[in-house]
């Protein structure tokens, strides 16, 4: 099957999805003449016939067609595939909305949400904090409260056994470095393995331009994280991104990750020198490698420790006066 056919038969899947009743093939006609798909109702029921053969629609005479179950789920695949990428679309969006200000400490910075299921949310939110203080989290600053829909506020909330917290996201990092016009390309999302407190290899690597969802999610949920024993002895694996950067922009790169540490954003574990290999990883001509820690490690350590997460990634932008010191929870 050609991809140009199987594109046409997906949009009339699209559509028998959305209208939730049957239609004929005048109705498809001029649905898909508003997607761009110029049809003759006559080619409209030579498609409706194959996809009636292979079970994704059915024929309900002159009421029309219907999707089926079978129909639903070639669908979910077709949307999935379509969303190839999106993660890298998400990333480059919420870096050039960012407004952060590293020398005010204000504006906006990307958070990733979780919501943790556990009844002790002092014990969670002291590990959160200790994760951070090793320096396996992105930066030492944390948000907790309850989110109720996408693009909405997060508010203070803990409660029924449930507790939601927003980490800062490594992809802020690319924000604050394009607003110092240095353009920062996210590879991949990958497991890095310590030995003795060292990083010495990528155990797996996800790239952003063919994933669906963010790669550290995967590796959250695939207990394939072992945050905490890397905190507690220096050994195991941890999640991060493998960005890079120009070249010629190493120096100030360097300066602008001095500067962060200092303010407690640090989230660097090392940068590599130009045109050459970062742990085995090549990076391309001209161009420098550089690890970050991924802001979803301090959940992973809780997931570690048998408490049940559902994690967002690249969630939105959240005022950075609206986060709290780790240092609330270490020193109360």
């Amino acid at each position: 099957m050609s991809i140009d056919h199987q594109r046409k038969m997906v949009a009339i899947l699209k559509i028998l999805d959305q209208a939730g009743k049957p239609l004929g093939s005048t109705a498809l006609s001029r649905d898909l003449s508003d997607m761009g798909f110029e049809l003759r109702e006559r080619m409209i029921r030579n498609y409706l016939h194959q996809m009636d053969l292979k079970g994704l629609t059915k024929n309900l005479g002159r009421r029309g067609r219907i999707i089926t179950d079978e129909g639903h789920k070639e669908l979910d695949v077709a949307v999935a595939i379509d969303k190839v990428g999106f993660i890298n679309s998400r990333i480059n969006e919420l870096a050039y909305r960012m407004t952060f200000d590293e020398d005010r400490l204000s504006g906006t910075v990307i958070v990733n949400v979780s919501t943790v299921t556990t009844p002790y949310a002092k014990k969670s939110l002291r590990e959160v904090a200790r994760v951070m203080d090793a320096r396996l989290g992105m930066g030492r600053f944390f948000l907790t409260g309850g989110v109720l829909k996408e693009d909405q506020e997060i508010t203070p909330h803990i409660a029924d056994g449930q507790m939601t917290i927003g980490t800062i996201c490594s992809v802020t990092l690319n924000g604050i470095f394009l607003r110092h016009h240095i353009n920062m390309i996210s590879r991949f999302g990958g497991l890095l393995e310590f030995q003795d407190h060292q990083p010495v290899r990528f155990s797996q690597i996800i790239s952003y331009d063919g994933s669906t969802i963010d790669p550290i999610e995967i590796f959250i949920k695939g207990k394939m994280t072992s945050v905490h024993q890397v905190m507690q002895n220096g050994t195991g694996s941890i999640g991060v991104g493998f960005r890079e950067i120009p070249a010629v922009a190493l120096d100030d790169a360097n300066r602008i990750i001095e500067k962060l540490e200092k303010l407690g954003l640090g989230g660097v574990i090392m940068i590599g020198r130009p045109n050459r290999p970062l742990l085995d990883i090549p990076v391309s001509v001209g161009q420098v490698g550089m690890i970050v820690t991924a802001g979803l490690n301090p959940v992973a350590a809780l997931e570690e420790m048998g408490m049940y997460t559902t994690n967002r990634a690249l969630y939105n932008l959240c005022d950075f006066k609206r986060l709290q010191s780790i240092q609330t929870i270490l020193n109360p």
